[in-house]
């Protein structure tokens, strides 16, 4: 029975995503071979994992959003982080920082938790060399209301000694009325990242010149696809977009292109395209990249190889968590393992919303490796790290 539902929506979800329109990228046929175990992907070599934060009873239990980002010579790490349960009051950034990508420091706080039913949550970095920025996202009245949020951010030239927080700026001048998804990706010197507007959380790209990504933010064009009103059981969730948590690459012909989890049950990528430094977006489009409806995150490798890391599972479970990769970003015909069933450690502590898996990774190119930061189980916080040139080595 569970498969035949997930055959009709999935049919029924292609019928609604842009019908009889390319794809901004393709993926070789037989990539993934659902018979076998971890879709019968392998590691590249060279492939090393490290942990950056693991609960006991005394601590936080529950993680997530963790996103990366070198910075001095340093690595760094952000999540968020409450006692129990996914997005609940107490949910504060906490982040962490590594000499070598392999040791961490203890957490430390980069927001502490909001006051009076608002809620703190992880946004990302952005850094010229000289500033780093931290994001953070700030829901008023709490992220379940399903009202959305804005963001705000810290600067801090030592990585130690944060500004107090300001509001993210659109280039009219106004705050930016949406919390900005994690990982701003500069392509053709314009730096791109999406915002979920609100009310609700409806998903749109958006660009700026300011290298930073503080102030300067224009909303690019793009028609999201129509949500099917029947799959919302609650009021806030047809104030939800059918494409959400985007990340980006870009194509060698110089197109950015952005994917998308997809939240009807197609369990597939959804991806725009713009060949004009983030202006217009084509209308988002079903692609052949399984994924476990999760966060996913894209970018380029030094010598332009596109990458897009996710779960390419074509059902709930988040695993496994696997990178794969185009040299032009047209056909991703080779993917790598990055953490499997087998090596899967038991979920320890109970709380809501958690799950076994491999959960929202976010990543970046580091010294000669590719990190890749996620949530495991969303209790521990970890990065596996792979060598770019096991990566670009046909």
């Amino acid at each position: 029975m569970r498969a035949t539902a997930l055959a009709l929506a999935a049919l029924l979800a292609t019928a609604g995503a842009a019908v009889g329109q390319t794809p901004p990228y393709a993926v070789a046929p037989d990539l993934f071979d659902a018979a076998r175990p971890d879709l019968g992907l392998s590691p590249a070599s060279g492939t090393q994992t490290f942990t950056v934060f693991a609960p006991t009873a005394e601590t936080d239990r529950f993680s997530n959003g963790v996103v990366l980002i070198p910075f001095k010579g340093r690595l760094y790490a952000q999540w968020q982080s409450s006692a129990r349960d996914e997005d609940s009051p107490d949910t504060w950034v906490a982040y962490a920082v590594s000499d070598d990508g392999e040791t961490w420091s203890a957490p430390r706080v980069l927001e502490p938790a909001g006051q009076g039913g608002s809620m703190r949550s992880s946004g990302g970095w952005r850094t010229d060399g000289a500033t780093l920025v931290a994001y953070v996202n700030v829901w008023p009245d709490g992220f379940q209301s399903g009202a959305g949020g804005h963001a705000e951010y810290r600067t801090s030239i030592d990585g130690e000694t944060w500004s107090e927080p300001r509001r993210v700026m659109g280039a009219d001048g106004r705050p930016v009325e949406g919390v900005i998804e994690q990982d701003p990706h500069l392509i053709d010197g314009r730096l791109m990242t999406g915002f979920h507007l609100r009310p609700g959380m409806i998903a749109k790209p958006f660009f700026t010149e300011d290298p930073l990504g503080r102030s300067g933010w224009t909303e690019g064009r793009m028609e999201n696809l129509p949500r099917d009103t029947s799959q919302a059981a609650a009021a806030h969730e047809r104030r939800l977009s059918r494409e959400i948590e985007p990340s980006l690459f870009r194509r060698a012909d110089g197109c950015a292109v952005m994917v998308f989890r997809d939240e009807e049950l197609s369990f597939r990528q959804l991806a725009s395209e713009s060949c004009d430094r983030g202006v217009s977006w084509t209308r988002p489009v079903l692609t052949d990249m399984p994924d476990a409806r999760a966060k996913q995150s894209a970018g380029n490798l030094p010598d332009g190889t596109a990458y897009l890391v996710n779960a390419p599972n074509s059902d709930r479970p988040r695993m496994p968590l696997a990178v794969t990769v185009a040299p032009d970003g047209r056909r991703f015909d080779r993917s790598f393992l990055l953490r499997g069933q087998g090596d899967l450690q038991p979920l320890r502590f109970e709380g809501q919303y958690k799950r076994p898996g491999y959960h929202y990774p976010k990543s970046v190119v580091w010294g000669g490796w590719l990190y890749v930061g996620y949530a495991t189980n969303k209790e521990d916080v970890q990065v596996t790290r792979i060598p770019v040139a096991s990566l670009t080595v046909n």
